[in-house]
């Protein structure tokens, strides 16, 4: 599926991910691929993507925190997130 991750500045990420979790008001949830379409509000928190490579760019790489090869984490103070046909789309602040 397609992750795209944009910031009141700029588009933070964008690309193919095996999955993200992200923290939503009524707790933590995570996006596989072909989930069902869903529009949430997220909470102060990380945002955790998973997928078998990434391509930041320069001046936003420093916004992430990298766990492992597959795993990197963002944090938010609040945003939404919307999925809909293999696409996520995350609002963050």
């Amino acid at each position: 599926m397609i992750l795209e991750i944009v910031s009141p500045e700029a588009t933070l990420f964008k690309g193919e991910v095996t999955s993200v979790s992200l923290p939503g008001v009524d707790g933590s949830f995570q996006i596989l691929n072909n989930h069902a379409p869903i529009v949430s509000i997220l909470k102060q928190g990380t945002v955790k993507v998973t997928a078998t490579s990434f391509k930041f760019e320069k001046e936003v790489e420093d916004k992430f925190t990298k766990v492992n090869d597959q795993n990197y984490t963002l944090e938010i103070s609040s945003g939404t997130i919307e999925m809909k046909d293999n696409k996520v789309i995350v609002l963050a602040d």
